[in-house]
């Protein structure tokens, strides 16, 4: 039976509004850094410590998301409560719950539309590890995952069976488009700005001539240095 909001303890019930305003916030960064068209794309977070995360509503615009409107799912993808009584989650929704379930690392799931790295999931192709920046984030070559039509845990699988065991946090799920994952949804973002830009940047300099690969003991060089000692000791060592 799915779980009522109102029903949760009051300390649960406060990381949820917080998880809510993290999200909302988060989405801003998809059309800040053209990630998205119209109404696509989404982000989600898993709340801390509860079987529960958030997502954006389907269908919403951009500029009409709030943390009221953000949609509370249970692991299984049912809703839970969106602050009005009315919103549906995202289609993608099964897909974010399928994550969770199977990868209790993961605290935050993206999806975009971003224009190079969906080009790239369109030719079923990864993007090479041929600049500094995709070993410091990726650890090596973005890989693609197979094609799966949306509406149940189909993409999610595939998500799941890419990335298990794989640096990347970035999935280019064929014919489809990027998906990327982190401990928390703003790390998932970034990887999703990243993922653009190394799909961008690569897709030029293929157009300029013959790609060269970082050697791979090179690779892990960076991206070990990138992971432990990039940035501030208080922020995690992220960008």
């Amino acid at each position: 039976m799915t779980v009522q909001l109102a029903a949760l303890p009051p300390e649960v019930r406060d990381a949820v509004a917080r998880c809510r305003t993290r999200v909302a916030a988060l989405h801003a960064e998809l059309p800040r850094y053209a990630l998205v068209v119209w109404t696509a794309g989404n982000v989600s977070e898993r709340v801390p410590g509860t079987d529960l995360f958030v997502i954006k509503p389907s269908g919403v615009s951009y500029d009409e998301l709030r943390a009221a409107t953000m949609v509370v799912c249970d692991l299984d993808g049912a809703k839970v409560d969106d602050g009005t009584g009315r919103l549906r989650p995202s289609s993608d929704t099964a897909a974010h719950a399928y994550v969770y379930r199977h990868m209790p690392e993961v605290g935050g799931v993206v999806h975009t539309h971003s224009t190079f790295a969906t080009a790239w999931a369109a030719r079923g192709e990864p993007i090479p590890c041929v600049l500094t920046m995709m070993a410091d984030e990726f650890g090596g070559d973005i890989p693609v995952g197979p094609f799966a039509v949306v509406g149940d845990d189909s993409i999610g699988r595939g998500i799941v069976e890419t990335l298990r065991g794989s640096r990347s946090p970035a999935v280019l799920m064929r014919h489809h488009g990027p998906f990327t994952i982190g401990p928390d949804a703003r790390s998932a973002v970034k990887a999703a700005v990243m993922c653009e830009e190394a799909a961008r940047t690569v897709h030029a300099a293929r157009m300029l001539g013959e790609l060269t690969r970082i050697p791979d003991a090179a690779v892990d060089a960076l991206y070990h240095r990138y992971q432990r000692a990039y940035g501030q000791p208080a922020m995690g060592g992220a960008a």
